[in-house]
């Protein structure tokens, strides 16, 4: 079974380095706060080259985004989608930036 963790050591790093100019033009630091069993928090930092991804909460974030571990490994695997869970308000985004929202979507793929 994925992890989290997995996610972030291995899959998103990997995603940073498959599209430098999307990462680009994200440009921001993002908080990943991870509820429940597997939890915790990470941090994309998109304003350094090459992008950083972290453990722990690093740098003043352009965007947080609060979501169930289980929740964030299943739109990773595409079997959740991150506006329905929005709606129903089991992903969480401060500051509401729809906008940052959708480019990092493109980063992670």
């Amino acid at each position: 079974m994925i992890t989290p963790q997995d996610i972030f050591e291995k899959e998103i790093p990997a995603a940073l380095l498959a599209n430098p100019k999307v990462v680009k033009n994200l440009n921001a630091i993002v908080h990943f706060d991870l509820t429940g069993p597997n939890g915790g928090v990470w941090t994309l930092d998109a304003t350094v080259v090459p992008a950083q991804v972290a453990q722990g909460a690093v740098g003043k974030p352009d965007l947080t985004m609060t979501i169930n571990a289980a929740d964030f490994v299943k739109i990773r695997q595409k079997k959740a989608n991150p506006q329905m869970l929005m709606m129903q308000g089991k992903l969480k985004m401060t500051p509401l930036n729809i906008g940052l929202a959708m480019k990092l979507a493109q980063v992670l793929g």
